[in-house]
């Protein structure tokens, strides 16, 4: 048996787009299901939220995420990344790494990503990887991308 840990965001009211901007951004196919969907009469608050989200593309890529019930109406509660003195100063709980086997790989999920982010740390060569950098993609996701072939 084996067990594959994967990330489920929370979303407030967007989840639907974020699910979409993903599986360009990784060559996937989406899944939505709606809270109508699965008994919430039309026309009540949230029922055309996703409350089942999920992109998974053919080269392994999956992320699932839903929308917080009622949370439509409350505002986000944005975490930062930043660069400090060389050293990356965060509040979020967490970050979505994702490693790619080549340069050219890490390279286009960087720029499908990148598209009204906020960089963090550009990708570029670093002491341990071909490529590394980090970003806040514009649903508030940290994304830390990273080259696993070694650096020649």
């Amino acid at each position: 048996m084996s067990a594959t840990p994967v990330a489920h965001l929370n979303f407030h009211g967007d989840a639907r787009a974020a699910l979409e901007f993903y599986a360009t951004a990784f060559d996937g196919e989406t899944f939505v299901r709606t809270y109508g969907e699965f008994g919430t009469p039309a026309g009540l608050p949230d029922s055309d939220k996703v409350v089942f989200g999920q992109v998974s593309s053919p080269a392994g890529f999956t992320l699932m995420a839903y929308d917080i019930p009622g949370a439509s109406d409350t505002p986000r509660i944005a975490g930062s990344a930043r660069r400090e003195n060389g050293t990356t100063v965060t509040d979020q709980s967490f970050f979505l790494a994702l490693s790619a086997d080549t340069l050219d790989e890490a390279t286009g999920y960087w720029e499908a990503l990148a598209a009204g982010s906020t960089i963090v740390e550009p990708l570029a060569a670093s002491a341990w990887s071909a490529g590394f950098g980090m970003l806040t993609d514009r649903f508030g996701v940290t994304w830390v991308l990273s080259v696993t072939e070694q650096q020649s």
